[in-house]
């Protein structure tokens, strides 16, 4: 199996060219390098220890549970499970939906996230400070104080329940100008259609994707 960062590094480098089509990128679910990357960065993180619909953690987590993994994805037989919905507190007072998946459902969206990071990122525009690896509230003031230094006011807007309310038919077709593998993108319309289950009681999803969602980020920006 090739090098997970050679991977990267050679879908990153065709992201530029305007008329260029990825075809063959579910395959690189088969390398169990990205899994190990992927478990590596999930662990680290606080909410590893939360658990989705079912009891699975980090712990534990080992080459028997890669192996079948990447099985499951090879005959299309790896379906994700509904993700388990939270309401958290917002600081006005309301609450936003938080969607918990599964660990395993956590690994495999964060090796599609490493892909799609690597096939976007360098078309995404410079004033995109949202979601993005080295960028944040701190980059986008920067930039306006360097940048905007004629301009008096700004006006703040949020688009309301804008992950809630992703089409995922306008989605897909977005991610189908660059990538023409059809199973990869049967694989994220499997995400986007996983469900989610509140208080126990399972819900469909028609749109958006779930905020938790280590994928949704990137999909979002896209």
């Amino acid at each position: 199996m090739q090098n997970s960062d050679v991977v990267l590094y050679n879908l990153s480098k065709q992201a530029s060219k305007e008329d260029y089509r990825y075809d063959r990128l579910y395959r690189n679910l088969y390398n169990k390098e990205f899994y190990i990357k992927a478990y590596a960065k999930i662990y680290k993180n606080e909410g590893s220890a939360t658990k989705g619909i079912d009891e699975e953690t980090a712990d534990g987590f080992g080459d028997e549970r890669i192996e079948s993994i990447i099985s499951s994805l090879k005959d299309e037989t790896y379906q994700p499970k509904p993700v388990r919905r939270v309401n958290i507190p917002k600081k006005n007072g309301k609450t936003r939906p938080l969607g918990i998946p599964t660990f395993t459902d956590r690994m495999v969206q964060e090796v599609c996230r490493m892909m799609l990071e690597a096939i976007y990122e360098p078309t995404f525009s410079e004033f995109s400070h949202g979601f993005r690896e080295k960028h944040s509230c701190h980059t986008a003031l920067v930039q306006i104080r360097n940048t905007f230094t004629g301009v008096n006011w700004f006006v703040e807007g949020d688009i309301k329940g804008f992950f809630d309310n992703i089409n995922h038919h306008a989605l897909i077709n977005i991610l189908r100008k660059k990538i023409s593998d059809e199973r990869f993108i049967r694989l994220i319309w499997k995400f986007l259609r996983a469900g989610y289950l509140e208080d126990w009681r399972y819900n469909k999803t028609y749109s958006g994707t779930p905020q938790g969602g280590i994928v949704s980020p990137i999909l979002a920006n896209i």
